[in-house]
């Protein structure tokens, strides 16, 4: 099988985190425990997943000069990821984002400052030419939403599928959103780009419909511990989630796009990707932090093989790119 090639733009931010008994109140301080500095941001926790599960990946972010943004410079080499457009700025410090983690449940609050990240411009991504000659193109939104616009984009104009991750959620234009194959929102992301309450009850079905008529082709909704529905302009489909004891959830959102990404990369139809992409997403959620738990092709092999089931095709005979 060839290697899987990946383009991610997006967003690179320290993770501040500690962890509490329960999520405080407004106003409320609590004692927390665990403090640690941790390598964070969607677009370089996507980019560092899809690289562990064996694709070859070109990362485009903006980072500081400054410790951080060199911390984040050796994260890429150590796992093989291409930083040739991997920009760093005197303008701002690199991004950061303090998370709150709940010891009981997993759950988690964050907060971010995106710093550096964001200065990068559409122009700036528009002129990465050499980057975008991949198969897929996965962009979030921790980035300015003209910037994951020039990535949707350029993926779009070489016939990559393009995936928006709409995290944190904003307000994106329907010109945006009719640049994205596959939209992979959770429920409250999805109920906000369809201009609801995040707290309305809804379906997530009818909202996923919605963002279809606003012109995007497929969308795929996390949906936690419920796993995954796929709406297309013409079906509805539950995909299950594994059965795992959740320990720290932050990461399983970054680690189901990751898996999504090299599943469709490596040739699967979306049926089968989003499959995969439950099972790594389920499987990152059973470790603390977020670069730790992002499984590796090896750890998703050993899951099928413990499940007696077989992995998909593509997964056991391809070579794994930076371990």
């Amino acid at each position: 099988m060839p290697i899987p090639r990946i383009t991610v733009v997006g967003s690179y931010a320290t993770g501040l985190t500690m962890k509490v008994n329960r999520l405080p109140s407004s106003g409320e301080t609590l004692l927390g425990t665990g403090y640690r500095v941790d390598y964070g941001g969607k677009g370089s926790n996507q980019a560092v997943g899809c690289a562990r599960l064996g694709a070859r990946v070109s990362f485009l972010a903006k980072i500081g000069k400054d410790a951080f943004g060199e911390m984040a410079l050796g994260l890429y080499r150590n796992e093989g990821i291409d930083t040739a457009h991997v920009k760093q700025t005197s303008d701002a410090p690199t991004g950061v984002g303090f998370i709150i983690v709940e010891g009981a449940s997993g759950h988690n609050c964050i907060t971010i400052d995106p710093g550096a990240n964001e200065l990068l411009t559409a122009a700036e991504v528009t002129q990465c030419e050499a980057a975008f000659e991949s198969a897929v193109v996965l962009t979030q939104l921790e980035i300015p939403v003209a910037g994951a616009e020039a990535a949707l984009a350029c993926g779009g104009a070489r016939g990559a599928v393009t995936i928006l991750n709409p995290a944190p959620v904003r307000p994106v234009p329907p010109s945006v959103l009719q640049m994205v194959d596959i939209l992979t929102p959770n429920e409250a992301e999805a109920k906000v780009l369809a201009r609801h309450s995040p707290n309305e009850p809804i379906a997530p079905e009818k909202v996923a419909n919605e963002l279809i008529r606003s012109g995007v082709k497929q969308v795929v909704m996390t949906l936690g511990e419920k796993g995954a529905l796929i709406v297309t302009s013409s079906s509805c489909k539950p995909i299950s989630a594994i059965s795992v004891r959740a320990v720290d959830t932050t990461g399983a959102g970054d680690a189901f796009n990751a898996g999504l990404a090299v599943a469709l990369a490596s040739g699967a139809n979306l049926e089968d990707a989003v499959q995969f992409a439950v099972v790594t997403g389920g499987l990152a959620v059973t470790k603390e932090g977020v670069i730790p738990s992002l499984p590796r092709r090896d750890d998703v092999l050993q899951f099928y093989r413990r499940q007696g089931s077989t992995p998909p095709h593509w997964l056991s005979s391809q070579m794994a790119i930076g371990g």
